[in-house]
Parts: structure tokens; sequence; C-alpha cells
């Protein structure tokens, strides 16, 4: 309501609204990380708490990721490694809205100590990777491989390995960590092309409004790392 009056409130409330949905999405995976361990089943962690954190974004800040992949790529393609485009923090939500079952993430092993979202994640069979320290790098890398083939379990990665914040589409330089996994692990690539949503956020504006952000499953692709970086930045393009 104050928006009406003062525009940039609107970006404060669903700020507000962002962190608090994030709380309560990681409470809910707390809980349903220790309940689904004992059935096994943790690998749905992620899925579930990602599609409350959509759920609560939807009726709060009512911004919504628009999921279009008629093949069913996320679906049926188990394990994968599935990568796409990072613009900002609210990529959390896409995740959350994109994830398929038995799927989780890669972060810095830094977030392990944040409270709700640090359990959640711990329990979830999130891959901590220590970037200060390369060799531990790898060896997480190659733990993630040996865990995907084990228990079928899809990574989500982004290759740019940090947030554009761009108020164009771009994609910055890639990092090799997700190319070398797939072929580690020995799984294909679903790339997943964002479009560009600076529309609705832009943090250099203030800018945080509602709205429906598109985002395409592309396809199955072997792990050949230039094929996919020509296919991917093409089809971005395309999108956004």
């Amino acid at each position: 309501m104050l928006a009406y009056v003062i525009p940039k409130a609107a970006f404060g409330a669903r700020a507000v609204a962002f962190y608090l949905s994030m709380a309560f999405a990681s409470f809910i995976g707390v809980v349903a990380g220790l309940i689904l361990s004992l059935f096994g089943a943790e690998g749905s962690t992620q899925w579930l708490a990602g599609r409350a954190f959509a759920l609560f974004m939807r009726f709060s800040a009512g911004v919504v990721f628009e999921v279009q992949d008629p093949h069913n790529y996320l679906g049926q393609t188990r394990p994968a490694i599935l990568i796409g485009n990072h613009q900002t923090e609210l990529d959390v939500l896409m995740l959350g809205s994109i994830f398929p079952r038995h799927c989780s993430v890669t972060a810095k092993a830094s977030l392990r100590r944040i409270p709700l979202l640090g359990w959640f994640m711990s329990l979830s069979r999130t891959i901590f990777i220590d970037r200060r320290n390369s060799k531990d790098a790898r060896q997480a890398m190659r733990g993630a491989a040996e865990e995907i083939k084990r228990r079928r379990q899809s990574v989500y990665m982004f290759p740019e390995g940090t947030r554009s914040y761009s108020k164009e589409p771009v994609l910055l330089p890639f990092k090799k960590g997700a190319f070398h996994l797939a072929v580690e692990a020995g799984a294909p690539i679903v790339p997943c092309v964002v479009a560009n949503y600076s529309h609705v956020l832009w943090l250099k504006g203030l800018v945080f409004r509602a709205g429906t952000i598109p985002v395409k499953g592309m396809c199955n692709l072997s792990p050949c790392p230039r094929a996919y970086v020509r296919e991917y930045k093409g089809n971005m393009m395309t999108l956004t």
C-alpha cells in the first residue's frame, strides 16, 4: 500500500517477503529432511522445500517462475547435471520452482553455518565445496560424482560461478567444474534457460515487482562442453 506513495517501498516489502519465505521453506526443509531420512528419501528434500518456497512467494510477493518443459527433460533425465544462467539472489526461487525430485545443489562451505538454511542443505545432500582450497574442491567434485552415480542423484550448478546482476541478457565466462563433474559422473547435461528478469528485480535500481518469469528446460545433451556452450548461449539469447 505504501508503494502507491513511495514506489521504492515495494522493493523493501518484497525483499522482506523473500527472506521470510526462504526462512519458512528452510524450516520445512529441515523437518522434512529429518522425516525423509528415516525412509532413505532425503534426496527429495530440496524438491519439497523448493515447492513450498515457490508457493510462499507466489502469494506473498506475486513472483512466479513458469517452467516450460513440454518434453519433461527435467523429470525424466536422472541422474543429470542441470545447468542454468545466474542473475541474482532470486535464482533461489527459480531453483525452488524448477527442481525435480532427487536433485540437490553444490554450495560454498560457508553456507553450512547459516541457521535453518545450512541445516536444511546439510540434511538434503547438498555438496559443499571449500573454494579456498582447490585440492578439497576437486575432492568434493569427485565425491559428488560418486554420489550421483550411487544414488542416481542429479545436481544443479551455475557454470558462470557468480551472479551477473545485469539489466541486459548476458552470460559471464563459464567455469569448468560443472563439465568436469558431468564427465566424471557419466551424466548428461540438461541446460535450463532463465529469461532476463530485470523488469521484476533490478537491485541497482531498487526495483522489485510482481511478475511471471519463463524458464525453459532445453534438451538432454551429452557431456561435451564446447557443443553445450554454443547451443546454451544461442538459446539463452533467443529466450531473453
